[in-house]
């Protein structure tokens, strides 16, 4: 932005490294939705508001490189206005004089494409990082959502279990029942025949 602020001119190259700028950002803009619509599709309540409050901090970071790119911008156009009527002014007085303002103009030139090389290299840092960020979150939650899969295939395998002691539990208790009215049945067979036998009478 600095770089902005002081940029000689002409008018040309101011525009040219706002394209640069226009297009970073919107790359950056494009990047921070990517890392929304992730936080939204997360399951688990904690992660989604940890990547939701990421995405914040990144919006109102960028809203206020924004802003800050604005008024660099307003101010090196009123700088290279004011340079160009001076510039104009003295190219009036001698041919020497204007030999000497092409000399500086073409050494600003080159400055100035230096700077935008500079900038275009510190915001190439600074896209990359938020990429990597944005693939160390990516990774985060591709684990969590692994995990959770995981743990759902085990509370489904343990439900599973739960059922199959219950239905055993279960046949358990009808058996002795059987058991229980098949010794009740043989034991009222013993006492009918021991009747039958000793007391015939009866």
């Amino acid at each position: 932005l600095q770089d902005i602020r002081d940029c000689p001119g002409p008018l040309s190259a101011l525009t040219e490294l706002n394209t640069a700028v226009k297009e970073k950002f919107r790359h950056l803009r494009g990047r921070i939705q990517e890392l929304e619509q992730m936080a939204k599709e997360q399951d688990k309540e904690s992660e989604k508001q940890a990547l939701l409050r990421e995405v914040e901090n990144h919006k109102k970071q960028m809203l206020s490189n924004q802003a800050a790119w604005r008024k660099a911008n307003l101010a090196c156009k009123i700088a290279i206005d004011n340079s160009e009527k001076d510039q104009l002014l003295q190219g009036r007085d001698s041919l020497r004089q204007r030999k000497t303002t092409k000399e500086s103009l073409a050494e600003s030139a080159s400055n100035i494409t230096e700077s935008l090389m500079g900038i275009s290299r510190m915001m190439s840092q600074q896209v990359q990082q938020s990429e990597e960020t944005v693939q160390t979150l990516a990774n985060s939650s591709r684990t969590i959502l692994e995990a959770n899969e995981e743990f759902k295939s085990m509370s489904g395998t343990i439900q599973l279990g739960r059922k199959l002691i219950t239905k055993y539990n279960r046949r358990e208790l009808t058996d002795k029942l059987l058991i229980f009215l098949a010794l009740a049945l043989f034991l009222a067979t013993v006492l009918y025949i021991l009747k039958k036998r000793l007391f015939p009478f009866l």
